[in-house]
């Protein structure tokens, strides 16, 4: 028999009692969220947020700051994201900041009401519908075991993140090592020198809008990642650059059927002599000068003209097409891990939210 099973048949055999969670907490009175204004650079008090990232910033202003503690913080009124035990000020009007009985672990209370299946539509949900829900309240001792084992459980679970995480990062920095030898192997033998414009043509994306255009088939692309959804598609299987609004990582290969916004642009060779995946390759090594050809403004945008004229070297096509295969074995591996990782998380997820939600099931007390 486990801890928790020998407290449970020690402490409350016949079951526990359920409780509103309006019963269970007391609501803290708090001052309006933080405005912009208030955040201060070098301040001490931090801002608890209603999002996940909850730690937003930090202010000095004292009439905002919550003391008193420990808090479940409830985001938008109706879902426990976090518990604090430090002085904070809140973040968005949207937050509520209750505390709980005293015969209730404050981790206790936030791991039983992040557990609430709140079905209210799924939107617009309200504190009036939140603070009638159950939870189980079992004896204090039940309690802290409880959270004992979720600790654990959460604590895992962020060690498997980071793990999967930093082996995803390896192997990414290993490939893109790897498909910088291989083009630069291809650099050391026969070549020729010319510039992008001399053997690509550069085909603009097409403006279409959420408001107007939005489907459920196809991704829309610009120069980042999927915006929304379409039904119709204008590229298959290419190599985007970005246009406008460019960051770092300005050139990607998307596949399958999409939809290219004007903020980026794929490309067709214009020689048989030229593979185009080769050159795709040569873009995504080359993404730092890419990036360095935008314009000087607040929102960099690529000199298309200066683009035409970066300089590549281009072996012969039997070259080429050997270092495509090569990187293309290696970014299967890349793409499985990266698809493979996160599903491991998930399944771990899974694990814990199955043996979270049992050991937050008992048997009921008769009312």
């Amino acid at each position: 028999m486990s801890r928790i099973d020998e407290l449970i048949a020690e402490c409350c055999p016949e079951g526990v009692p359920y409780l509103r969670v309006g019963d269970v907490f007391e609501t803290v009175a708090t001052r309006r969220g933080i405005k912009r204004s208030d955040y201060s650079l070098g301040a001490t008090i931090p801002i608890v947020d209603q999002g996940q990232s909850l730690v937003a910033g930090y202010t000095d202003n004292e009439s905002l700051k919550v003391v008193g503690g420990p808090y479940v913080v409830f985001g938008d009124h109706t879902r426990a994201v976090k518990w604090v035990d430090f002085v904070f000020a809140v973040g968005a009007d949207g937050t509520k900041v209750l505390r709980p009985a005293p015969d209730v672990s404050p981790k206790y209370a936030f791991y039983a009401t992040a557990n609430l299946a709140i079905t209210d539509r799924g939107y617009n949900r309200h504190w009036t519908v939140v603070r009638d829900l159950r939870i189980p309240v079992p004896p204090l001792e039940v309690q802290r075991e409880i959270v004992r084992i979720l600790d654990q459980f959460t604590q895992l679970e962020a060690e498997l993140e980071a793990e999967l995480e930093a082996e995803l990062e390896a192997r990414t920095r290993q490939y893109d090592h790897y498909r910088t030898v291989l083009l630069q192997s291809a650099d050391e033998r026969d070549t020729r020198d010319v510039a992008l414009g001399d053997i690509i043509r550069l085909d603009f994306g097409a403006r279409i809008t959420k408001s107007k255009d939005s489907g459920t088939i196809y991704p829309v692309y610009g120069g980042g990642g999927e915006s929304f959804r379409t039904d119709s598609h204008n590229r298959e299987d290419e190599w985007v650059i970005s246009r406008f609004a460019m960051s770092a990582n300005c050139v990607r290969r998307v596949e399958g059927k999409f939809w290219l916004l004007d903020s980026g642009f794929t490309f067709t060779v214009t020689g048989p002599e030229v593979d185009k995946d080769f050159v795709g390759q040569l873009l995504l090594s080359m993404q730092p000068i890419i990036f360095a050809t935008s314009t000087q403004s607040a929102q960099k945008n690529i000199d298309v003209e200066g683009f035409k004229r970066l300089r590549v070297s281009i072996p012969a096509l039997a070259e080429q097409r050997e270092v495509v295969a090569r990187l293309d074995k290696f970014d299967a591996l890349v793409n499985d891990l990266s698809v493979g990782l996160p599903a491991e998380l998930a399944a771990r997820r899974k694990q814990y939210e199955y043996y979270r939600d049992k050991l937050l099931t008992f048997k009921e007390l008769p009312a």
